[in-house]
């Protein structure tokens, strides 16, 4: 099959950021939509995308989730915002890590997502201040400029995902699922 519109499992695998195990495990539970075909699964993107906004919005129907997205470039932001509403988030932006710090203190937020690299405060120091301040928000990376230093920083101060840009929006929604709990919970439990 080489229609666009589906995805094989390996594609899968780095689309949702997951590993093969919880593939397989979704795909028996019926948790996603997949079709068999001879001996390989196939996926048709823009149904995972479906998946992904439903297992999102999931946990408590009534509740919509809260997401502060940081990045200085307005077309990013935009971008974040428009996702986030479709996937049925509240969404506050911030150009920058010295708004976001605000943000964070006068708000209750279910997600940061944050670049890292911004003019004045970045991405590392705001989620150090998020700490600091007794916020253990799940935080989701996302940067066009990686080092291996800030990568471990991330790791220490518990950021839920790394990612690095240019990246896929179904990435960041299946980032964002796992960092809050849903695509876990969307799982059937071990036997």
């Amino acid at each position: 099959m080489t229609d666009e519109n589906f995805l094989t499992t390996e594609e899968v695998l780095d689309y949702l950021q997951v590993n093969l195990r919880t593939i397989y495990r979704l795909i028996k539970a019926g948790k996603i939509p997949a079709v068999r075909i001879g001996r390989q699964w196939r996926f048709r993107r823009k149904d995972l995308d479906v998946w992904l906004r439903t297992v999102s919005s999931s946990s408590d129907p009534d509740r919509r989730r809260r997401v502060l997205v940081v990045d200085d470039e307005e077309a990013v932001l935009t971008l974040f915002r428009k996702t986030f509403e479709r996937a049925h988030f509240d969404v506050d932006t911030a150009p920058d890590g010295a708004v976001a710090i605000d943000c964070l203190r006068n708000n209750d937020y279910d997600l940061l997502v944050t670049d890292l690299q911004m003019p004045g405060v970045g991405g590392l120091s705001v989620i150090r201040e998020a700490r600091r301040l007794g916020n253990d928000v799940p935080v989701v990376i996302v940067t066009g400029r990686s080092t291996e230093a800030s990568a471990i920083e991330a790791i220490n101060l518990g950021v839920s995902a790394y990612l690095t840009k240019p990246f896929r929006m179904g990435n960041i929604m299946a980032a964002a699922a796992r960092a809050l709990g849903d695509l876990e919970s969307s799982l059937p439990a071990e036997s």
